[in-house]
Order: C-alpha cells, then structure tokens, then sequence
C-alpha cells in the first residue's frame, strides 16, 4: 500500500541530504568529542560547525546553543533550570494552558516543590490574552514560557510582544519553538526571546536531537548532571551523528524557509477549501490568520475521531488527532478544551500537518477518503 504521510507535526522523514551528512560518524569519524586523538578531535569539530548552522537560523550566536536530547528535555531545563536559578529572588512562573506537555508536567512538577504558577486563557482561536498576562505578573514572578506556535491547532502567538511585556518587568522569557522553527522565521534577537527549544525531527533531522537557546549572560541550573560537555551546561557524551544531522537539516530550512511556507500553505489551504467544500458540519479549529503552514486541525461533527483515523489508516492515511504525546489518551485534548470546544467537537478532531513531499493529487485522496468514511461512520452513528 502506498503511503500518504500527513502527520509532519508528530515527525517528519530524515531527509535524503541530512542523512548523507550523518552516516560516516556512524562508522568512520565515531570518536568521542571530548578525547584528545585526531578522530576526537575531528567529532568535536563537526559538532562545533552544526552549532553555527542552527545558530544562524534563529540569529544567535553559535555559544549560546546547548544541545539537548530533544524538546522535551530544552523545555525541562529552561523551565526547572530557571526556576532552580532564580528560586531565592521569587517563585512565580506564568505559563498558559495550551502548551505542549513537556511545559505543563514540568510546571505541575515544580508546583509539587512550592513553585506558583499561572496557566494563561486562552481565546477561541488559541491566542493568550496580553491585558491577562501583564495582570498576572508579580514581583516574584521570574519566567514566563508561551510557546511560539502551538502545535495541534498551529495558531502563532505574538511572541515580540509577549517579550516586550516580559523585559518591561525584567522577567525572563522562554518560548518553546519546536513546532516553529523551519516553519516560520524565527529571530531571537528581533523577537527579543531569551531561551528557546527546538527539535530536531521536526524539520527532517533524526529523533533524540535538539537544542536549547540561552542568551548569554542568562544562568541556569543544569537539569543533567556529569561531566563536562556543552560548556558545562549539559553532561553527557554527545550524539555526534544526531548533532550533524541537526546542523544540516538547520541550514536546509534556513535556505529554503520561504518557499516551504508557501509550498505547505498552497496545500494547507486547498486542503481546508475542499473539506469545506465537499463535508458538511465541520470546524476549523484555530485560525487561518496567523497559523502555522502546514497546520490545518478540522473537527467532524458526530464523528469519533479514533474511529475515523482508524478508517484512514486502512487506506493508508497517516494522520493524528493531536499531540502524539498524548496518543492513547481517552481524554479530549487540552488544547481544544481551552479554546472553548465541547467534548463531542473536541473528540471529532483530526489534524493533518504536511511537509513538501505532499502534492495536491495527495491531498485529493485524502479529501476523497474523508468524504466516503465520515459519510460511512455517520450512517451508523
């Protein structure tokens, strides 16, 4: 069966260049960056030369990128890493109520040690109230942490002036950008973000990559304790390969950020229009506006949106009702809770997140196989 992959949110494809970048350090140059020998020698060079590719496409400079593990682990150690730093000077953080998980556990974890926090509202089409926001801010408030766009209904969230209320206040300001960068541009400097995450299979690098951006000067608690690698901000011998592999996949989207968004909005859209078109009682969750361009979550009214992903999958459809870190969950997705969606519309979502290897005849089969399952699930609904 051929398959038609619409779940780039969730991961997306090691691209073809990325991987040929990757493999000799597999086999050929495998030696431990922090030895002394010339094949240690040369891992730690490449490392350093990656560092500067995914340091250029979000402008920062290349000492101000740590590796990570992922996003999960660049959001715990802004969160807990800040937290820790910052405990004797206050104890506030302010966050909202449609992050990804690795914010919220973390949030729920430091609220276990004393810590306050405050989950932000947020509107129907998924933007945080600014008015609530600056309300929210107290004297012991040390972080606030909004992600850059959200990662089921890919609504973009005005992050300059989130920032601009955060350094009026001198708080600090992380944004967890994993779904952003390589979508949109992203320039911290300009955006005035003081930590960032991203990861690396996001944007066609390999799973277990991803970095975290600190602004220099910002000190933090390292969540990973051992030795000595990144500049003492994050033990752990490095995954050199994976490191490579992020580099190249950076410098791609770097090269090619403006035609993806225009490629993947031509699908995004044609896609929205033919559902629209072609379905009745259905919902666009989120907004079109300023949304992510590959992103387009749709609710099927009086429909089971397990049952229609199922369907999908035996015509050889990938596609996700939301985050797939909440996948196998019976409970309606926190983010369409918040912006106001009663649990039968909640339960009827399906997200569909291309990349550039979608073409419109892809998208064709996709509407067509919607058309013939809702209308089927229906019936017997």
């Amino acid at each position: 069966m051929d398959i038609k992959y619409f779940d780039n949110a969730a991961t997306t494809k090691v691209s073809k260049e990325v991987l040929e970048e990757m493999i000799k350090y597999f086999s050929e140059e495998y030696g431990n960056p922090s030895s002394m020998y010339t094949i240690g020698r040369s891992a730690k060079k490449a490392i350093e030369k990656a560092r500067k590719k995914v340091a250029e496409l979000i402008n920062c400079e290349p000492r101000e990128i740590i590796f990570t593990a992922g996003g999960s682990e660049s959001d715990n150690t802004a969160i807990k890493g800040i937290a820790n730093q910052l405990k004797n000077k206050g104890n506030h953080i302010i966050t909202s109520k449609i992050e990804h998980h690795a914010i919220i556990e973390s949030c729920k974890s430091l609220e276990e040690q004393g810590f306050k926090i405050t989950y932000l509202n947020v509107n129907k089409e998924g933007y945080i109230d600014l008015t609530q926001l600056e309300k929210e801010i107290t004297n012991k408030t040390i972080l606030i942490s909004i992600m850059a766009a959200n990662n089921e209904i890919g609504t973009i969230q005005p992050i300059k002036e989130i920032s601009k209320i955060a350094k009026e206040k001198n708080i600090l300001f992380h944004t967890d950008a994993v779904q952003a960068v390589g979508n949109i541009p992203i320039d911290v400097k300009e955006m005035g973000i003081d930590m960032l995450s991203l990861s690396g299979h996001k944007i066609h690098a390999p799973k277990g990559i991803g970095a975290l951006y600190v602004k220099e000067g910002i000190k933090f608690k390292r969540f990973i304790d051992g030795g000595h690698q990144e500049k003492n901000r994050r033990a752990g011998t490095e995954n050199v390969a994976g490191i490579i592999g992020l580099g190249k996949a950076c410098q791609i989207a770097k090269e090619n950020l403006e035609q993806h968004m225009i490629a993947l909005e031509q699908l995004r859209d044609y896609y929205i229009s033919q559902v629209e078109k072609n379905i009745q009682g259905v919902i666009l969750n989120g907004t079109l506006k300023n949304r992510l361009p590959g992103n387009a979550n749709i609710s099927f009214k009086d429909i089971d949106g397990e049952a229609l992903l199922l369907e999908l999958d035996q015509k050889g459809i990938c596609a996700s009702s939301g985050s797939a870190c909440t996948a196998g969950e019976s409970t309606p997705s926190h983010v369409l809770k918040a912006i106001g969606l009663d649990d039968s519309i909640a339960n009827g979502a399906v997200r569909i997140s291309f990349s550039e290897e979608n073409t419109k005849e892809d998208v064709d089969y996709l509407v067509k196989s919607l058309m013939e399952i809702v209308e089927s699930l229906r019936q017997k609904s």
